[in-house]
C-alpha cells in the first residue's frame, strides 16, 4: 500500500492521505500537484508534501484521480515557510496554500470556466476533447468544471483544461481584464534655435506668408508669457483657434517641437543609466557599511530621510547579488509604487525584471510562477506586494524590503494573516540569503531589534544632492478660530502658500485621512444622527452621489430632507473629509484644477495610476487625498504639501497611534520639495505643541522612538510583549457574550501573563454580526511556541462546546 499525504486548498489545519499506486508512487515527488476527491462530490487540486506507507487509522484513505505535474511546481524550501507561516500565525495550512498558490494552478469543481472572447481557433488543432469542451462554450457562456465532466465523462479533465488555458482559448471567471496605458500629453515648445532674439526675426521671416501658422506661433507666445508652465497642444488649439493640422504643419517645419512629460521622465533616466552608478559620496559611505553590516548579520537596516535616493543603493545591491547569479526579491507596500518602480528598474536590468502581484492577470502570474521556479534570466529580479513572497524560489540572495514599516505589509484578512516583513526574514533565513530593510521612519519594532544588535543599521541623515530638507509651518487652529482668520477649513496662511505655489506654476498635495464629504449628520432640533441599520456606526454623507453610506458595509441611503425621529429639517453636518475640502478649493481657487485621490475616486483598476500620470503631467494644480499619498511617490513639481487636520490621527485609539501618525506626516512631508527648491509643509493642529507634532516638525525620529518605548515598556506592548489578538463574532448578542467571558475565563486561567478582555470594540456590530475581541499579552522571556499550542488547545475545546460553535473566532498574532 503506498500513500501521499496532500494539502487541500481548504482551511483546514491538517494534510489529508490518500492511496496511490505503484508506479504513482515513484513517480511522485514532493511539491506535485495532484486532483483528489473530497467530500462526496467535490474536486480539489491538492498539494503532495509526503510520500509513505503508512495508512491512516481514522478513515479509510481514497485514491487519487491523477497527478498533474511532470515536475515538482513548489520547492521544499517553500513548503518549509508554509508550515512557519501557518504555526506562527495560527493558521491552516491550508489557508497558506491557498494564499500562495495563483489561483490558474488551483483548479477545483467549483472554478468557473469561460471561453475567451474574439479569439479565432483552429478546430483542426484541437484534440477530440478540447473540441467538445470549445463546443459547449459555444453553447453556453460559461461552465463549472463539474459540468465540464459530466458532459466528457471522464473524470481526468485538469489537464485538458490547463493545456486550454495555456493556449489561451478558455479563462476562469474571476478575472475580467484591461490593460491600462498612461495617458500621453502633447506638449509643444519652439525649437531651440528660434529662441534668441535674431531666432525670432528669422522666424516671422519664414512664416511671412502662413498667416494660419503665425497666429499660432504668437498665440504660443501669448500662452507661454500668461501661463507658467508647459503649454499643451490642446490648449494652444483652443487658444489659437485654428486646427491639428495647422500645428502638424509647424512641427513638420522644425518650428516647433512636440514632446511629452511622461515620455520625458523615461528617456532622461535612460541618458543617466551609465553615469547613475556614480552614487553620491554620502551613498557610497551607506553602501559600503550596508556591505559589512550584512556581513556579520542576516538583516539590516538603511534608515534614510525622504529622497535621500535609498532606491539607487538598491540597484547597486541588485547588481552585486545579480552577478553572483543569484535571485533577488523586492517587496513594496503597496501595487500603486510598482509601477513606478518598475520602469526605473527595466531601464538598469532590462527583461530580468519580473513583476508579481494580484493585479496580474491568472496567466501572467503562473508564468511568473514558473520563470522563479526554473531560476529563468527573466525572473532574476521579483519585484511585488506581499503575496510575492510565495513564489518558488530556486536560488534567493537578497530580499529588499522597502518602506518596511508599512501596516498593508499586514494581510488582514483572509487567512493567513502574515506580516510580510517578518516572513521575508523567516525565508531569507531558509535560504542562507540576507535582508535590506529600508524606510525614513522605520517601525519601532525594527527600531528596537537594530538598538539590541539583532540587526545592523545604517542611516543616511542627508537628502540627495544636498537638497535640502522641507521647512515645516506649524498653524494653530485655536488661534486662528479665535481670531476669525479661518475660511472654512482654510488658515489664511495656508491660502497664501497655496495661492504663492500656483502663481509660480508648482502643484499644491492636501492631506486629509478621511473620505467623503462630512462623517455626521445631525439634527439640531433633537440632536438624531442617522446610523447604519447593520453596523453601529453613524453614516457618512457623501456629496457628489448625495447619498449617505457606511464605510463598513456598504449600506446607503438617500440624503434625509427632514430627520428622521422628529421630522425638523434642520440638519447640519459635522467632521469634514476630502470631498468638502475639495468643494471649499474650488471657491477659494476656481482658476486651479483641483482633483481628489482617495477610495471613492480610485475605484476602477487603474484609477490610482490615471491620477496619478494626470498628476504628474500636470493637468492637476491641487491634489487633495488621503493616506493613499503618503506612500513613496516622487513627484518633482510639488512645492507646497497641506495636512489639514493633525489631531484626528493622534487621537485614534491604538497603542500605535503617535507612532503612525509621526510616520504618516513625515511621509506626506516628504512629498514636497523633491528635486532642486526646497519644499514647505503647512501642518494645521489644534495642539501645536504636542511632542509628536514637534518632533515631526524637528525631523527628530530618536525623540519619537525613545518617547514612544518607555511608554510600551510601562504598558506592555510590543516590543516587549508579543500580542494575539482574538475576534470573536456572532449575529446572537447574548451568546456571543457569554461564549466571549467562557474564553476569557479558561485562557486567563491557564496561562500566567495578562489577558485582556472580552471588549468591544469602537464599532462593535459589523453587517448584523457583534463583535467581542480578547488580547493576550506574551511577555519576552516565555517561549512563544509552547503558549501558542496552549492557546490553540483552548480554542479546540472552546469549539467543542456546542452551544458556541457558531461563534466565529479569528486569530491575529501580531496584529499590528
Amino acid at each position: 500500500m503506498y500513500f501521499v499525504e496532500v494539502i487541500l486548498p481548504l482551511s483546514l489545519a491538517k494534510t489529508f492521505t490518500y492511496r496511490v499506486s505503484e508506479t504513482e508512487f515513484h513517480f511522485i515527488k514532493k511539491g506535485m500537484r495532484v486532483a483528489v476527491p473530497f467530500g462526496k462530490s467535490k474536486m480539489y487540486t491538492g498539494l503532495v508534501m509526503d510520500i509513505h506507507e503508512n495508512a491512516p487509522n481514522l478513515y479509510e484513505a481514497k485514491e487519487i484521480h491523477q497527478i498533474l505535474d511532470e515536475k515538482p511546481i513548489a520547492t521544499e524550501i517553500q513548503l518549509k515557510h508554509w508550515l512557519w507561516i501557518a504555526n506562527y500565525y495560527m493558521c491552516g495550512i491550508g489557508d497558506v496554500y491557498r494564499g500562495a498558490f495563483p489561483t490558474g494552478l488551483l483548479l477545483e469543481s467549483e472554478t468557473i470556466i469561460s471561453h475567451k472572447p474574439n479569439v479565432a481557433v483552429n478546430d483542426s488543432e484541437l484534440s477530440d476533447d478540447e473540441f467538445l469542451i470549445y463546443e459547449a462554450l459555444h453553447h453556453q457562456s460559461s461552465l463549472k468544471v463539474q459540468d465540464i465532466i459530466s458532459i466528457l465523462n471522464k473524470k481526468n479533465i485538469l489537464p485538458v483544461l490547463q493545456k486550454m488555458i495555456s493556449k489561451d482559448i478558455i479563462v476562469l471567471e474571476e478575472e475580467i481584464k484591461e490593460s491600462y496605458k498612461p495617458k500621453l500629453i502633447r506638449y509643444v515648445k519652439l525649437h531651440s534655435q528660434y529662441e534668441t532674439n535674431e531666432g525670432l526675426g528669422q522666424l516671422l521671416e519664414v512664416l511671412k506668408n502662413a498667416s494660419k501658422q503665425k497666429e499660432i506661433v504668437l498665440a504660443y507666445f501669448q500662452l507661454q508669457a500668461s501661463e507658467k508652465k508647459p503649454v499643451t497642444v490642446k490648449k494652444l488649439i483652443e487658444v489659437s483657434g485654428s486646427t491639428t493640422a495647422a500645428v502638424k504643419a509647424l512641427v513638420d517645419k522644425e518650428i516647433l517641437e512636440e514632446y511629452f512629460i511622461q515620455h520625458d521622465r523615461v528617456s532622461y533616466d535612460g541618458k543617466a543609466s551609465e553615469k547613475q552608478l556614480l552614487l553620491s559620496e554620502v551613498q557610497q559611505t551607506a553602501f559600503d557599511s550596508v556591505k559589512n553590516n550584512l556581513n556579520e548579520k542576516e538583516v539590516c537596516l538603511l534608515h534614510g530621510v525622504t529622497s535621500s535616493g535609498k532606491t539607487e543603493i538598491y540597484i547597486k545591491f541588485i547588481e552585486e547579488y545579480l552577478s553572483s547569479g543569484k535571485q533577488i526579491l523586492y517587496l513594496l507596500p503597496e501595487i500603486a509604487l510598482t509601477t513606478q518602480l518598475v520602469s526605473r528598474l527595466r531601464l538598469h536590468f532590462g527583461d530580468k525584471v519580473a513583476v508579481f502581484h494580484s493585479k496580474y492577470s491568472n496567466n501572467e502570474r503562473v508564468e511568473v510562477w514558473k520563470q522563479t521556479l526554473e531560476n529563468s534570466e527573466k525572473a532574476q529580479i521579483v519585484i511585488g506586494a506581499r503575496s510575492a513572497l510565495f513564489l518558488p524560489f530556486a536560488d534567493l540572495g537578497l530580499l529588499i524590503v522597502d518602506e518596511e514599516h508599512e501596516q498593508t505589509f499586514k494581510q488582514v484578512d483572509p487567512a493567513p494573516r502574515y506580516h510580510a516583513r517578518d516572513s521575508a526574514i523567516v525565508l531569507a533565513n531558509l535560504h542562507k540569503a540576507k535582508v535590506l530593510l529600508g524606510s525614513a521612519t522605520p517601525s519601532i519594532e525594527t527600531y528596537f531589534n537594530t538598538q539590541t544588535d539583532k540587526y545592523g543599521l545604517v542611516s543616511l541623515s542627508e537628502r540627495y544632492n544636498n537638497v535640502r530638507m522641507p521647512e515645516i509651518v506649524l498653524v494653530d487652529l485655536k488661534d486662528k478660530h479665535f481670531r476669525k482668520r479661518m475660511t472654512g477649513h482654510f488658515s489664511d496662511l495656508l491660502i497664501e502658500e497655496i495661492t504663492e505655489a500656483l502663481t509660480l506654476g508648482e502643484q499644491v498635495i492636501l492631506f486629509q485621512n478621511r473620505r467623503g464629504y462630512s462623517p455626521i449628520i445631525e439634527c439640531l432640533t433633537c440632536g438624531h444622527v442617522p446610523h447604519c441599520q447593520q453596523c453601529d456606526v453613524s453614516l457618512t454623507f457623501h456629496k457628489h452621489k448625495n447619498q449617505l453610506r457606511c464605510h463598513y458595509c456598504g449600506y446607503s441611503i438617500a440624503k434625509p430632507t427632514h430627520c428622521h425621529s422628529c421630522s425638523s429639517i434642520d440638519l447640519t453636518t459635522k467632521g469634514f473629509g476630502t470631498e468638502q475640502i475639495e468643494q471649499e478649493l474650488i471657491s477659494l481657487f476656481p482658476k486651479a484644477k483641483t482633483w481628489r485621490m482617495d477610495q471613492d475616486t480610485t475605484r476602477g483598476k487603474f484609477g490610482f495610476e490615471k491620477i496619478i500620470d494626470s498628476f504628474k503631467n500636470r493637468e492637476i494644480d491641487i491634489l487633495v487625498g488621503t493616506q493613499m499619498l503618503a506612500k513613496g511617490l516622487d513627484f518633482d513639481n510639488v512645492s507646497l504639501v497641506g495636512i489639514m487636520n493633525a489631531d484626528n490621527m493622534l487621537h485614534h485609539p491604538d497603542f500605535r497611534a503617535f507612532e503612525r501618525s509621526y510616520q504618516m506626516m513625515t511621509q506626506v512631508a516628504g512629498r514636497a520639495g523633491r528635486a532642486d527648491k526646497q519644499g514647505k509643509v503647512v501642518i494645521q493642529t489644534y495642539n501645536p505643541n504636542h511632542n509628536t507634532i514637534q518632533q515631526v516638525t524637528n525631523h527628530n525620529y530618536l525623540g519619537m522612538y525613545k518617547e514612544q518605548l518607555y511608554d510600551r515598556q510601562i504598558y506592555k506592548y510590543p516590543p516587549y510583549f508579543r500580542i494575539i489578538k482574538l475576534t470573536l463574532k456572532n449575529k446572537d448578542y447574548d451568546k456571543l457574550k457569554e461564549g466571549a467571558m467562557w474564553l476569557y475565563q479558561v485562557l486567563s486561567q491557564n496561562l500566567n501573563m495578562p489577558v485582556l478582555g472580552p471588549e468591544e470594540p469602537a464599532i462593535n456590530r459589523i453587517r448584523n454580526e457583534y463583535i467581542r475581541t480578547i488580547l493576550i499579552k506574551i511577555p519576552q522571556n516565555l517561549p512563544l511556541g509552547s503558549t501558542k499550542k496552549t492557546i490553540q488547545k483552548m480554542l479546540n475545546s472552546f469549539e467543542a462546546v456546542a452551544q458556541y460553535r457558531a461563534i466565529k473566532v479569528i486569530i491575529n498574532v501580531d496584529f499590528y
